[in-house]
């Protein structure tokens, strides 16, 4: 497809892989071009621009802009033997992950977006798959936390755009229902789990009730801290608002995976006085006690929550978020936390099981599940791009989509706390 350049301004444009056919101009009071984010289209070139724009790229979509408006996406995909496929990590089976070729995503729905990977990471969860404890499906698409741009949104999507850089949850949700409103997102009526994220990119349904836009253009530094609050910042702080924590408290945190790390760092922000990290790894207590830690306890079991009994007053404390999953966790978590107490717990529960007496007799709170991400997502980015907060810490080894089996390697034998992926 050949170029034609008409006007005078200029502006930096990435175009489409296959040319960019400027329309007639319009007058020159009307210049096109700003406001318009670089990371529209896939790759740099700079472009004089006046006029409409028809942006034609033949491997993904048709676009139209025009002054004073959003960049709106054509639905139809067209294809070509040129088509550049989709890189993707697939899960085949346990500790079997592949990057392959795969589709790419396409708006279908007037609500959908396409976002085009920033970046994005190794979830602790993911190793439940990784490791064969849940039942592999596969092949399949695998991830769940992701930060990208947008390239294309449906017809009825109106809180982001194009060139938006976006966060959103592991979990879509309308943003409209009750649920929704009353801050449950993770239980809307419409969610549907986000998949497929460790790739390239990532097709979001409902994205006017799952993505938040990233204000300006924020500097690459600061990338790992926002991909934080996709899904273990957010689900730490989850865990602590679901235990009650608040100026004065005692905290205990129960888990010293980057979930429960977080959850340190969210109990202190949340003003705790003492805040009890249990682990039993050097690097993870030197993060905790960084994030706001006031003690570590690298016991378990009964000697566990005598120590933070010991800490307490000989009470328990106040709260305890619970961030592993396992009933080994969940009974350290209600034995450490006193009558009264509050216990939010957020770890994907494997082989927990509970009586009415183990709530009952010490007068227990219990609370949590998957973290309703999207209601805390606007706050904690702005504590990032502040600086208030680095919860970026958490990444302790990066990697490449083309390298991420090495990522899961490394977190499966506790070699990194948190792998990210980078797509620079």
């Amino acid at each position: 497809m050949p170029l034609k350049w008409v006007g005078s301004t200029t502006a930096s444009f990435p175009s489409a892989v296959e040319g960019l056919l400027l329309q007639p101009a319009i007058p020159s009071n009307r210049a096109v071009g700003d406001g318009i984010e670089q990371s529209a289209f896939s790759a740099a070139t700079r472009v004089p621009v006046r006029g409409w724009i028809l942006c034609c790229n033949v491997r993904t979509i048709t676009a139209i802009i025009t002054p004073g408006e959003k960049i709106r996406a054509d639905t139809r995909h067209h294809h070509t033997q040129e088509e550049k496929a989709l890189r993707a990590a697939i899960i085949h089976a346990p500790g079997d992950i592949r990057v392959e070729n795969r589709p790419d995503p396409v708006v279908t729905t007037p609500t959908d977006a396409v976002i085009r990977m920033v970046a994005t990471c190794v979830c602790g969860s993911d190793l439940w798959h990784y490791r064969g404890i849940n039942k592999v499906k596969g092949p399949a698409p695998i991830g769940h936390e992701y930060m990208g741009v947008v390239e294309a949104v449906g017809d009825s999507v109106t809180t982001v755009s194009p060139g938006d850089l976006v966060i959103g949850s592991f979990i879509s949700s309308d943003g409209t229902c009750g649920i929704c409103t009353d801050g449950y997102q993770s239980a809307c009526v419409e969610r549907s789990f986000v998949t497929g994220a460790q790739a390239e990119k990532l097709l979001v349904s409902h994205a006017d009730g799952t993505l938040v836009t990233v204000p300006g253009r924020p500097d690459k530094s600061l990338y790992p801290s926002l991909l934080a609050c996709s899904d273990v910042l957010g689900t730490g702080w989850f865990g602590a608002v679901a235990a009650e924590v608040g100026a004065g408290k005692s905290v205990c945190v129960v888990g010293d995976g980057a979930v429960g790390l977080c959850a340190v760092l969210a109990a202190s922000q949340l003003g705790a006085e003492k805040i009890i990290a249990m682990s039993g790894h050097s690097d993870r207590q030197k993060l905790a006690r960084r994030f706001g830690a006031t003690d570590i306890v690298d016991a378990r079991g009964d000697e566990g929550a005598a120590a933070v009994k010991d800490l307490t007053g000989g009470l328990g404390a106040h709260s305890v978020v619970e961030c592993v999953g396992t009933g080994e966790s969940m009974k350290q978590s209600l034995a450490s936390c006193r009558p009264g107490g509050h216990v939010g717990y957020v770890g994907v529960p494997h082989g927990i099981e509970l009586t009415g007496k183990d709530l009952f007799g010490p007068m227990l709170h219990l609370h949590g599940g998957p973290a309703p991400v999207r209601r805390f997502l606007p706050d904690l980015i702005d504590r990032v791009i502040s600086k208030t907060i680095e919860p970026g810490l958490v990444f302790t080894d990066t990697f490449t989509l083309e390298t991420i089996a090495d990522a899961y390697r490394a977190m499966d034998e506790r070699r990194a706390i948190k792998a990210f992926i980078s797509f620079d």
